[in-house]
């Protein structure tokens, strides 16, 4: 069947997940420990994060997780605040976290547009952020449809952004492909009905991922002949 709709994961598909998610737990941590890197080092242990070289750790629940499951993992390593200002605070530093697209992204989404392709954004980050993400490289507009975790759908690995997606856009989810860096992305768009591509932009390598992907890919660039050929 024809390839009607392609919904993106964000963090680590859309954009590099190294080069956007290590300054923005740097600044994280840096704020809510109120500069004292010491226990900036022991929190992000927490998180899977190493402060000092900047890595996240496969297992990290950043990697995949919401923002409400991170703060519920960081929670108790903070009796000063509240879970909501936590919430809020991871919030913030991400709507301001940097960019760095794995593709440019504006040609890229322009020829899938010119397909007459619906194009989705289902991210497990906050709505806000990923607007805010996608406006600040010029491409939210690209985009019939941007859903975060606090959106009303739920988050991945559960099916309900993707559903949404083929609502909102009239689409047959066997005509909608998953696009996406993890194991939630793959088990979400599988639920869901979608073809699955697994990208490795993120932090899972291709052992991992292809078990669960129709294929693995480079990158979101290696889209378009994909659909010239085998997703055609």
């Amino acid at each position: 069947m024809t390839i009607q709709g392609i919904l993106f994961d964000k963090d680590g598909t859309l954009f590099d997940f190294r080069a956007t998610w290590s300054p923005w737990a740097k600044s994280f941590l840096s704020r809510v420990c109120k500069g004292d890197q010491h226990r900036a080092t022991l929190v992000g242990q927490a998180v899977g994060f190493d402060f000092q070289s900047g890595e996240f750790s496969p297992s990290s629940i950043v990697i995949a997780g919401t923002p409400a499951e991170i703060a519920d993992v960081l929670i108790p390593q903070f009796p000063e605040y509240s879970v909501h200002e936590i919430l809020d605070i991871i919030n913030q530093e991400a709507e301001a976290a940097p960019m760095a697209e794995a593709v440019p992204l504006a040609p890229f989404l322009g020829a899938l547009k010119t397909k007459g392709l619906k194009l989705g954004v289902a991210t497990n980050d906050a709505e806000a952020p990923a607007r805010a993400h996608l406006n600040a490289v010029g491409v939210l507009d690209q985009f019939d449809f941007v859903v975060g975790s606090d959106s009303g759908y739920g988050g991945k690995p559960a099916p309900g952004q993707m559903l949404a997606f083929c609502d909102k856009c009239d689409l047959d989810p066997a005509q909608v492909v998953m696009v996406g860096d993890s194991l939630h992305d793959m088990r979400a768009g599988r639920a869901a009905g979608f073809q699955c591509i697994a990208v490795l932009t993120g932090l899972a390598g291709a052992d991992v991922l292809a078990p669960e992907a129709d294929v693995v890919l480079p990158d979101i660039g290696h889209i378009l002949s994909w659909l010239d050929g085998a997703g055609s």
